[in-house]
C-alpha cells in the first residue's frame, strides 16, 4: 500500500478545517515569548513523549534550520525520561538522530 502523506489527505479531504488548523499554527508560530529554536525544541519532546515519531521526523529539521545542535535536539529527547521512561527515547532518539545528521 502507498504511504501518503497525512497533511496532505487531511487538506484534501476537510480543506476548512484544515485551514482553521493551519492558522492555529500561524498564529502560535508568531507569538513572542519564545524563540523559534526554543519552540521547535519543545515540540520534539511533547512528541517523543507521545511516541509520535512522524512529527519527530518533520520537527527535527526544523529545529536545525532555527539553530538547534545535535546535542540540543538528542538532549530534548534524553528529557522525556522523566515523563514517559523509555517511551521517547525508544521511539524518536534513533530517528531525530539520523534526521537531524542527513537535513541541510
Amino acid at each position: 500500500m502507498e504511504s501518503k502523506n497525512p497533511y496532505e489527505v487531511f487538506q484534501n479531504e476537510a480543506p476548512e478545517v484544515f485551514a482553521g488548523f493551519n492558522s492555529l499554527i500561524k498564529s502560535l508560530v508568531a507569538t513572542k515569548g519564545l524563540d523559534q529554536k526554543t519552540k521547535q525544541l519543545i515540540y520534539i519532546g511533547m512528541k517523543a513523549c507521545q511516541g509520535d515519531e512522524t512529527a519527530v521526523l518533520f520537527h527535527v529539521p526544523m529545529a536545525k534550520q532555527a539553530g538547534a545542535s545535535r546535542d540540543e535536539v538528542k538532549d530534548t529527547i534524553l528529557m522525556t525520561l522523566t515523563v514517559c521512561g523509555l517511551k521517547g527515547i525508544n521511539s524518536c532518539l534513533v530517528t531525530a538522530l539520523e534526521v537531524y545528521d542527513n537535513s541541510n
